[in-house]
């Protein structure tokens, strides 16, 4: 039986073959949190769920957003890559056996 290392994400239990890939993952989930918080703070109104999504588009966004802060904003109007469910988490792992 082989075994395989995993690291698994606990802020949404999402597992990777590779360390730097959940810590990118993690990363981008904290700020995306923080992000929605910020907004949360400032805007009156918006659902929690819409938060969470304006959260993680910046957030899965942010190198372009840095990029627009500097002087380059036709770099948002760009399409962003989609990212399939299917490249957030390998195939060969779906689960850890508790």
């Amino acid at each position: 039986m082989a075994v395989i290392a995993v690291w698994k994400c606990d802020r949404d239990g999402t597992m990777f073959e590779d360390k730097k890939s959940a810590e990118m993952h993690d990363k981008m989930l904290e700020l995306a949190a923080n992000i929605s918080y910020l907004i949360e703070k400032e805007i009156t109104g918006i659902s929690e769920q819409n938060l969470e999504q304006i959260g993680m588009l910046l957030a899965k966004r942010s190198d372009d957003l840095v990029k627009a802060c500097k002087g380059k904003p036709e770099v948002l109007l760009k399409q962003a890559p989609q990212v399939k469910e299917s490249d957030e988490q390998p195939d060969n792992v779906t689960a850890i056996a508790n």
